[in-house]
């Protein structure tokens, strides 16, 4: 072997055994500190862990949390939720949790609670400290409930609800945007059933009686501990506006008849003067066909030279009158 090779493996195999070195004393460091806490897991199962891509470390203080709190919680379980995509931390401190405050939770309930995509810690923690929320939702834009009573008055309200998480329905339970839904829901009903709006200004707690016995926690994830009416006032006179927008919609309707009216009788009136015009034209026409008769009598021999002269007279006597009064017989004389 040449000689000038010889330092070169001695460096190489040094590099090897300390890198060797540092991962021994790396799962050494994680090895003792999980045997000085009592949560048992050997170097064997921190090396299969990295690699499987698994972080050790998470592992182990997530062992060592449950150990310390009393739980029994297997490595295996907590790889196996890591790998599904869960978040042993949050399982973990909310078994912690859970079992502090008399809560009855399992390691697999809570692993399909995280899974699902809910906040499992958050849950444990609702359950033991219900959260308080505004109906309706502030950030939505609105700040009251308007509902409108059979006197016709609006009533604008605004209620505190006081929800506990349910641990049980969280896979799969509505959100608490459906409990300000259904509590909205619920307080415009109650409003709206009111004889007057001022039996829901002396007892608001109605409202949230009413609310409470429909069962609105039904199918979500919370339960509804409390609906308080923080907030009544008088809003607009609803009745009074729709019946002034009644009374207009009536006056439109009565014009729009008015004038169907009005064209009707536009309409029947130029139908009579379109009668009188035809008869005009009758009478037109009849008198054209005088000197047809009058000439055919004179052929046969009915009608005579001195008849005819006094028929001209009567005509002449006729126009003279016209030409003095001024008018034609039978029609009115014009005035002034």
């Amino acid at each position: 072997m040449d000689q000038s090779i010889v330092p070169l493996i001695t460096v190489v195999v040094i590099i090897i055994a300390l890198i060797f070195l540092g991962i021994f004393f790396y799962f050494l460091k994680v090895w003792i500190r999980a045997l000085a806490a009592g949560a048992r897991v050997s170097i064997f199962n921190l090396v299969g862990m990295k690699l499987r891509g698994i972080k050790p470390v998470l592992i182990v203080d997530a062992k060592i949390m449950a150990t310390k709190a009393g739980l029994t919680v297997t490595t295996n379980d907590l790889e196996a939720h890591y790998l599904a995509g869960g978040s042993v931390g949050k399982v973990t401190r909310a078994l912690i949790a859970a079992d502090k405050a008399n809560i009855p939770l399992t390691f697999q309930k809570a692993c399909a609670i995280d899974l699902a995509g809910r906040d499992i810690e958050g849950a444990v923690r609702m359950s033991v400290n219900p959260r308080v929320i505004d109906c309706p939702d502030p950030e939505k834009g609105k700040s009251t409930v308007d509902a409108v009573a059979m006197d016709g008055i609006q009533v604008e309200a605004h209620a505190r609800v006081t929800i506990r998480a349910n641990i049980d329905r969280l896979v799969g339970g509505a959100t608490d945007e459906t409990i300000i839904a259904r509590v909205g829901e619920g307080i415009v009903t109650s409003i709206g059933s009111a004889e007057s709006y001022k039996k829901v200004l002396e007892n608001p707690d109605l409202i949230s009686q009413r609310v409470l016995e429909k069962g609105l926690d039904s199918g979500t994830a919370f339960e509804i501990l409390s609906i308080d009416i923080a907030d009544v006032d008088v809003g607009k006179n609803i009745g009074a506006e729709l019946q002034q927008r009644q009374a207009q919609a009536d006056l439109e309707i009565a014009k729009a008849k008015a004038e169907e009216r009005r064209a009707m009788a536009v309409a029947q009136e130029q139908e009579m003067k379109a009668r009188v015009q035809e008869m005009r034209a009758r009478v037109v026409e009849a008198e054209a066909e005088v000197p047809k008769a009058m000439a055919e009598a004179f052929r046969e021999g009915n009608l005579g030279i001195l008849d005819y002269y006094r028929f001209q007279n009567i005509q002449s006597d006729t126009r003279m009158r016209k030409s003095i009064s001024g008018h034609v017989p039978g029609e009115k004389k014009p005035s002034g």
